[in-house]
């Protein structure tokens, strides 16, 4: 509305059309490249667990074959829509369409339950695992998740935190990151946070991941995370699977892992509980530098197959790990 001033005692009101204005989005997608309309394609269940930084294509691709070519919807609490015409342009889908989910009262949403619900693969980019689990936990999300992975049974992936919080327990960063070099010798050390993850995937119980792995030193707090599994949550066979940067491991229906990109995955196993893990004393898991046995597989385009999660190997390992005094040991296995 526009007013012009005839004279001192004169006001002429002008009403002018703006044009209508648009409804907000009732689930808070920021953008979508592709149909809008809903699709329903066959789909088969799968785990993207990415490391982080550059992404792997051929993961991502894996997951589109999965998907029957349907919707892709990625999710994050922050951040943009640079997922969208990347993976749209990468195979045949539907759509590719971002949830900007960065607050609690979004996640309890309704309408964010229903979109994510129709999803046939969902992804979920990197950023803070603290906000995922604080916004999404108990919530519209981690329900519709729940629904996806044992009923439509869709492949679902994600990077950096958004693979951390994949995995059966969870670092959740929620007292910022943690560092080898100060918890190896406090495993006890605030930065240290655990909880299950509110997603509860097939082949990843009692199992952390973490990503970033060689590249930012992760190797020895992966250790820590773990001998807090057996000393705080009593799991008595804990596991880790360790991701390097650029590198994606594939886990399909039956639980082969496969190994995509450039660097390496890492799969531990514990043999033995720790000899010490308690507060302001270096831990100490040794085991004759044996306590934990560690499989390494590098990367290929093609996938390198690793074995089924449901069944960890006996063989030899590739290297023995052990913790000496709050010093990671690792020794090759001729």
């Amino acid at each position: 509305m526009k007013y012009l001033l005839l004279n001192s005692s004169i006001l002429l009101f002008i009403f002018m059309d703006t044009g209508a204005q648009h409804a907000p989005n009732p689930y808070f997608g920021i953008g979508i490249s592709g149909d809008s309309l809903d699709v329903q394609t066959p789909t088969q269940s799968g785990i993207v667990l990415m490391g982080g930084s550059t992404d792997v294509e051929e993961a991502l691709q894996w997951m589109i074959r999965l998907s029957g070519g349907g919707d892709f919807v990625i999710l994050r609490a922050s951040g943009s829509t640079g997922y969208n015409d990347y993976i749209k342009e990468m195979g045949n889908v539907n759509s590719v369409e971002t949830l900007l989910l960065d607050s609690r009262e979004k996640a309890m949403t309704k309408d964010v339950g229903l979109r994510i619900r129709e999803a046939e693969a969902l992804f979920i980019a990197g950023g803070d695992q603290w906000n995922y689990v604080k916004y999404w936990s108990n919530s519209e999300v981690s329900s519709a998740l729940s629904w996806l992975i044992q009923e439509k049974k869709i492949p679902m992936g994600g990077t950096s935190a958004g693979c951390a919080v994949l995995s059966g327990l969870c670092f959740d960063a929620q007292h910022d990151t943690a560092l080898s070099k100060e918890v190896l010798p406090n495993p006890y050390h605030p930065t240290v946070s655990l909880q299950p993850s509110f997603i509860r995937l097939p082949f990843l119980e009692n199992t952390i991941a973490d990503q970033h792995y060689s590249q930012r030193e992760r190797l020895g707090r992966h250790v820590v995370f773990m001998a807090r599994m057996m000393t705080d949550f009593k799991i008595t066979s804990p596991k880790g699977i360790g991701v390097d940067e650029k590198t994606a491991v594939c886990i399909d229906a039956e639980g082969n892992a496969h190994i995509f990109g450039k660097g390496s995955a890492h799969f531990l196993i514990a043999k033995t509980l720790p000899e010490r893990c308690r507060e302001s004393a270096p831990l100490e898991w040794n085991a004759g530098g044996k306590a934990i046995h560690a499989y390494i597989f590098q990367g290929t385009q093609s996938g390198a197959p690793a074995f089924n999660l449901d069944h960890w190997p006996s063989t030899p390992p590739t290297e023995f790990w052990g913790v000496a005094n709050g010093v990671l040991v690792r020794t090759v296995n001729h």
